[in-house]
C-alpha cells in the first residue's frame, strides 16, 4: 500500500511539473491560481490529509493581504494553497528539493538566502510590489518549522512589507490532528529530517486532519512591524491553545 501511495505522489508531481512547464507560461494569473489550488488539494488527498477550515472565510475575499502562519511541515504550503493560492517566501534550500523545489519555483515561490543583505532588500521590494499588485503573499515568521505544541518567536522584518504596501495582515493557525483529536506525530518536520523521510512517514501513518484557523485580519496602518509580529504571534498562540509563557 505504501508503494502504491508513493507511486501516486510521484505521478502527481510529474503532472505538476508538466503543467508548470507547458501550461503556466501560456495562462493568466487567475488560471494559474486555480490550477495551484486544485493540484494542492489533490496532493493532500493522496497523502490522506483532510483539511478543515475554521473562522470567517469572507475575509479571504480581500484582494490584497500579507498572509502569515505558524510552520509545522512542508504540508503547510499546500494546506494554505488549497484555500487561498499564494506566493510563498521560503528558504533558498527548498529550491534544491527533488522535483518539489522546481515546482515551487515555477509556482511563484520567492526564495530568500540568509545573510545576503542585498538579496533580502531586493526580495523585500518585490514583496511590496506583489502586494500592491493585488497578489496574496505568504510567509512563515518563525523562520523554520517547530514541533506541534510549540510556537517559536516571530521575526518581524517581513511584516514591514504589509506596512509599506498598505495592506492588512491575515494570520492563519495550523495544526494536524489524528483520529482521536490529538496532535498527529507524523506531521512534525523538524531537526535533520529530510523531505523524503517526512513524505514516507506521512504515507505510512494513519490519515490526518489538517485544521486551518482563519483569524481576524490586522490593519497595518500606523503600526510598527514588531507590533504586527507580536499581535500575530499572540493570536496564533491563542488559536492553538499554546501557552507561550510556559515555553520560555
Amino acid at each position: 500500500m505504501l508503494w502504491f501511495r508513493l507511486a501516486r505522489v510521484c505521478l502527481h508531481l510529474l503532472a505538476g511539473l508538466l503543467t508548470a512547464a507547458f501550461v503556466f507560461p501560456f495562462t493568466s494569473a487567475v488560471v494559474r491560481s486555480r490550477l495551484v489550488k486544485r493540484w494542492s488539494s489533490k496532493l493532500l488527498l493522496i497523502c490522506r490529509v483532510q483539511v478543515a477550515f475554521r473562522g470567517d472565510r469572507s475575509s479571504l475575499a480581500q484582494a490584497r493581504a500579507l498572509i502569515v502562519a505558524n510552520h509545522v511541515s512542508w504540508l503547510d504550503i499546500f494546506v494554505i494553497n488549497a484555500i487561498l493560492p499564494c506566493r510563498f517566501v521560503a528558504k533558498a534550500d527548498i529550491r534544491d528539493w527533488p522535483l518539489l523545489g522546481w515546482l515551487c519555483d515555477k509556482a511563484g515561490t520567492i526564495f530568500i538566502s540568509r545573510g545576503r543583505i542585498r538579496d533580502v532588500r531586493l526580495i523585500f521590494e518585490n514583496l511590496v510590489a506583489s502586494l500592491q499588485a493585488g497578489e496574496h503573499v505568504a510567509f512563515f515568521p518563525e523562520g523554520t518549522t517547530a514541533a506541534q505544541g510549540r510556537l517559536l518567536p516571530f521575526h518581524a522584518n517581513l511584516f514591514e512589507a504589509a506596512i509599506d504596501a498598505q495592506v492588512p495582515v491575515q494570520a492563519f493557525a495550523l495544526r494536524y490532528l489524528d483520529a482521536s483529536g490529538g496532535l498527529h506525530p507524523a506531521a512534525d518536520f523538524i531537526g535533520e529530517m529530510t523531505f523524503a523521510e517526512s513524505m514516507l512517514l506521512i504515507l505510512r501513518s494513519d490519515a490526518m486532519h489538517a485544521e486551518l484557523v482563519i483569524l481576524p485580519q490586522m490593519a497595518s496602518d500606523g503600526a510598527h512591524r514588531r507590533e504586527l509580529a507580536q499581535a500575530a504571534h499572540a493570536a496564533i498562540a491563542a488559536a492553538l491553545d499554546i501557552d507561550v509563557d510556559a515555553l520560555v
